[in-house]
């Protein structure tokens, strides 16, 4: 990764490569992607690391972090490799869709704390220690190990439908 001092001019010039992007691929994932990718020289190939901070969007009861993952995988079967290619990027929506349908009828929502409201009866904030012990304590790994496999069976059908 190259190592970037950030200035009000590049921040600037940042902001509209990031608008130039979008513009060209109409895809706000991967203009935001693109761009931080230009711009700080980060691997393409990381995945993994770059989910690292979404359960939730950094524990804030947000997307369900089964979704995001999910839904990457989708993207990576499904997506496009050139931002000139509208045809990939709208066929990638389709599975993308069909998947967040899916879980939401299964899990009540994409949201976390909505997910963990109707299957443990409360919202808990993850990132406070004291509720996040509650959680555990209240199994919610195990919870949430089954919103993982809905998510994971969902996206796996779409991506190797049955037989």
């Amino acid at each position: 990764m190259t190592e970037t001092t950030l200035t009000e001019e590049s921040l600037s010039r940042l902001a509209q490569r990031a608008r130039d992007t979008l513009g060209a691929c109409a895809n706000c994932a991967q203009a935001s992607f693109l761009t931080l990718q230009e711009e700080f020289d980060l691997p393409r190939d990381a995945v993994l690391k770059a989910l690292t901070p979404f359960p939730g969007i950094a524990l804030r009861g947000e997307t369900c972090g089964a979704v995001i993952g999910s839904v990457m995988a989708l993207g990576l079967v499904y997506g496009r490799d050139d931002i000139d290619d509208a045809a990939a990027f709208a066929g990638s929506l389709t599975p993308a869709r069909r998947f967040c349908r899916r879980f939401e009828r299964e899990n009540g929502s994409t949201r976390c704390e909505e997910i963990l409201e109707a299957r443990m009866g409360r919202k808990f904030n993850l990132a406070d220690r004291v509720e996040a012990a509650e959680y555990a304590s209240a199994g919610g790994m195990q919870v949430c190990s089954e919103v993982v496999a809905s998510a994971v069976l969902a996206a796996a059908e779409l991506i190797a439908p049955r037989k």
